[in-house]
Formats: structure tokens, C-alpha cells, sequence
């Protein structure tokens, strides 16, 4: 689907969405999810596309429109990250959490899953998350209130990567602060 900075990729199986990329080649992205299925792909325009997948896939590409758009995504979205290591899972079961227009620190994600010190593998499993913007790895920012990483290494410059994190959290009407004077929030989601 088309997007403000390239096409998007979005897929799904039976259990949910798996994956959603951009910045990347069909080609590219059908590698990458093949080697995390270990499995042909079923695109949803093959008539032997199970049906719950092209219905996941369908409520996806919606979500991602909705946020685009500024307005909040469906609350019911299933993901399939059944291929993802346990931490990993933990992790971004925790950040689908965070709330529209919320922000969350990487230590406040840490202590939410009961590993408090855990801060710096929180942003690892971030980095490394899958299925980007439905789960809102944009809106975990540092422990400073200061905008924090975001993509990891997989697309694009550092700087590249934050400015599309600051734009994907003004269209959620938050703003992070180039300064920060205080802290995140321990106690769980914060209104910016």
C-alpha cells in the first residue's frame, strides 16, 4: 500500500499480522518473511489464501490508514509473533499496550514485564520489532523524555529514522522535546 515514505508491506497469516515494512523491496521483503515462516508465502490475491489471513491482512492495511491518517487504529488487532524469541514477545506484547498518543520509556517497558534493569534489551527487542507502527515501537522514547532510537539498523540514516518517529508521533499529538527537563514517567504511559 502506498505510504509517506514509500510503499508499505503488509502481511498476515491465519493468526494475526506477522509483518509490516517499508522502505524496502518486494523482494527483499518476501525473503525476510519467508526465512522468519519457513514457508512458501500466500499473497492475498492467490485464490487459496486462507481466509482469516486475508481478513487480518485487510483489518492491517485499515489500522495503517487510520494512523497515517492521524486518527487512532483499531484496538482489537491480532499479531502472529509466534516465530519471535519469548523476550521479544514479552516485550512487544507490552508495547501494543501503550496507548494512542502515549509514550512509554524503555526502562518503564522493563519494569512493566518484571525486568526492572532490563532497559537496554527492551530497546534491542524494539529494534528488532516486526510488525512496525501497529506495534507502536515509536512511542518507547528514552528514559529522559528524549526521543530515544528508532528502526534499529534496518532502513535508512539515524536521523532519517528519528524524523519519521517525530512525525509519527505528532500525528498521535505528541511532542518530544529536543532538551528534555525531566524524566518519563515511571509509573507507566505519558502524555507528551
Amino acid at each position: 500500500m502506498p505510504g509517506p515514505w514509500g510503499p508499505f508491506h503488509v502481511a498476515a497469516t491465519r493468526d494475526g499480522i506477522v509483518a509490516i515494512d517499508w522502505l524496502t523491496t518486494d523482494s527483499s521483503f518476501d525473503a525476510r518473511l519467508g526465512q522468519r515462516l519457513r514457508g512458501p508465502l500466500a499473497h492475498v490475491a492467490d485464490p487459496g489464501t486462507d481466509g482469516f489471513a486475508r481478513m487480518h491482512l485487510a483489518t492491517a492495511i485499515a489500522a495503517l490508514e487510520a494512523l497515517l491518517d492521524g486518527r487512532p487504529p483499531r484496538s482489537d488487532l491480532r499479531f502472529d509473533l509466534a516465530d519471535r524469541p519469548a523476550w521479544d514477545r514479552r516485550v512487544l506484547e507490552a508495547v501494543a499496550m501503550i496507548p494512542w498518543g502515549r509514550t512509554a520509556s524503555y526502562g518503564g517497558v522493563a519494569r512493566q514485564i518484571g525486568a526492572p534493569r532490563a532497559a537496554r534489551a527492551v530497546g534491542g527487542a524494539v529494534g528488532r520489532n516486526p510488525i512496525g507502527l501497529l506495534i507502536g515501537c515509536h512511542r518507547v522514547i528514552a528514559g529522559d523524555g528524549s526521543i530515544g532510537g528508532y528502526g534499529g539498523d534496518a532502513w535508512g540514516s539515524h536521523e532519517e529514522r528519528l524524523t519519521i518517529k517525530r512525525e509519527l508521533l505528532r500525528r498521535e499529538g505528541v511532542e518530544v522535546v529536543s532538551h528534555p527537563t525531566h524524566r518519563a514517567s515511571d509509573l507507566g504511559y505519558r502524555r507528551s
